[in-house]
């Protein structure tokens, strides 16, 4: 149980992490001014949806494509929860503080970019043929290819 969900864990504390480091870059550098802000909340969902090529990459060769959709996807879920809900306490405003609509845009936002990242990364992974199905293939193939035991009978 622990191998499995434990990667799922540690992908969305990395997404999570990843969200509360633009938030404190925010709050640090953009102080009052708007312009800065959506600039790097911009940059950091470009940032999330860039750490998501790789760790698509690395799930999709260990796992079948169905359990990477699923997994990768309750990851990116929770990590969006989490910035979304918990997130804007580093920012020291409230979640809802700018009103409900900019919580459902976060959430879309995140959970979009991350999708298109790890789109990007499985289909990086199936062009090169390094994904769980082909590698399945590839020693099917191998297999065959070789001739079958003969029995000897005594």
């Amino acid at each position: 149980m622990k191998e499995r969900w434990l990667p799922v864990g540690l992908v969305a504390a990395g997404l999570f992490v990843v969200n509360v480091i633009a938030r404190l870059v925010v709050r640090i550098a953009a102080g009052g001014d708007d312009a800065k802000q959506i600039t790097i909340g911009l940059w950091a969902l470009f940032a999330v949806g860039a750490v998501m090529i790789p760790i698509a990459f690395w799930y999709g060769r260990r796992v079948p494509m169905i359990r990477v959709i699923g997994e990768l996807g309750l990851a990116v879920v929770a990590a969006c929860l989490l910035a979304v809900l918990i997130g804007p306490f580093v920012s020291g405003v409230g979640p809802f503080s700018n009103g409900v609509g900019l919580v459902f845009r976060q959430f879309f936002y995140f959970v979009g970019l991350s999708a298109i990242g790890a789109v990007v990364g499985l289909l990086v992974l199936m062009t090169t043929g390094l994904d769980y199905r082909s590698q399945s293939w590839k020693r099917y193939i191998e297999q065959a290819g070789t001739k079958p035991r003969k029995v000897v009978r005594r």
